[in-house]
């Protein structure tokens, strides 16, 4: 009788600080590890830049799905309806489904990477073969931890993190307004792009934007005035947090203009 197949060991990169850091963290604690990241075909250039340094340290390549189904196929599918966060079908076409199709029924140990100072689980498979692990949470790694495992990698932030809080797609409809403008700043294309996606329902009038309460073309004629009260934000927390990273107080003002919108579990690790 053969031995039964060992499990496999999986880590979803997002392209974001956590996940980066533990891969890391994992690197020779399970050499077994299989990388994967959800493309969706809408990222930013330096994303992928970022996964390609990432390859570097671990020495391993990092399984791209969805290379045959991206965004826009998924779009024709949903009749043009923009993604929102009631309707968050981007989550499940093009990062909940390929990642359980590529596990598909084998034992799978899934490494997710959510901190010990985070009030979440991130997303846990229902398939009762996906065994869900947070290693962060489980060894008590906060925030700090992880800036210093990418400080001492010499890996470092992703780039965008100057302009920018969380990974995902270029018009990814959690941005707050000043991550919209930094877009515009740093990507006029990309944010011409998402300009293009937005519509108007004809039947009701109903308009399908991505930021909340405007258009993007209307947020672009704002630009000048989000950038000012957001550099004012900016100045009171400098003051008021010394301390913490420029990193943690703009994450921190970001929080504090967004309402009461969570982000998505799968792309913001």
């Amino acid at each position: 009788m053969s031995d039964p197949k060992p499990a496999r060991h999986i880590l979803s990169m997002s392209g974001g600080k956590d996940s980066t850091a533990l891969a890391l963290y994992m690197k020779d604690r399970i050499p077994e590890m299989e990388y994967v990241f959800m493309d969706t075909g809408k990222e930013l250039p330096e994303t992928y830049d970022y996964l390609r340094k990432i390859e570097a340290f671990l020495g391993k390549k990092i399984v791209m799905l969805n290379s045959d189904r991206d965004f826009d196929h998924w779009l024709q599918v949903y009749s043009g309806f923009l993604p929102s966060p009631r309707t968050r079908w981007c989550t499940r076409q093009l990062k909940i489904i390929p990642f359980e199709k590529y596990v598909g029924d084998e034992l799978v140990h899934s490494y997710i990477g959510i901190r010990a100072d985070e009030d979440r689980d991130g997303y846990i498979s229902s398939k009762p073969n996906i065994i869900p692990h947070c290693p962060f949470k489980e060894d008590g790694l906060v925030h700090a931890d992880i800036l210093r495992i990418l400080e001492n990698s010499g890996l470092g932030l992703p780039p965008y993190y100057s302009w920018r809080t969380r990974s995902g797609c270029t018009f990814c409809f959690f941005q707050r307004k000043i991550e919209w403008v930094g877009l515009k700043e740093h990507h006029p294309d990309k944010f011409e792009e998402a300009m293009r996606y937005e519509k108007v329902d004809p039947a009701t009038g109903q308009m399908y934007t991505w930021s909340q309460g405007e258009t993007l073309s209307q947020l672009a004629e704002r630009s000048d005035e989000i950038r000012r009260n957001h550099e004012k934000s900016m100045k009171r927390l400098t003051k008021e947090k010394q301390g913490q990273t420029l990193f943690e107080i703009f994450r921190e003002v970001l929080d504090d203009e967004s309402g009461d919108e969570s982000p998505c579990l799968v792309c913001d690790v």
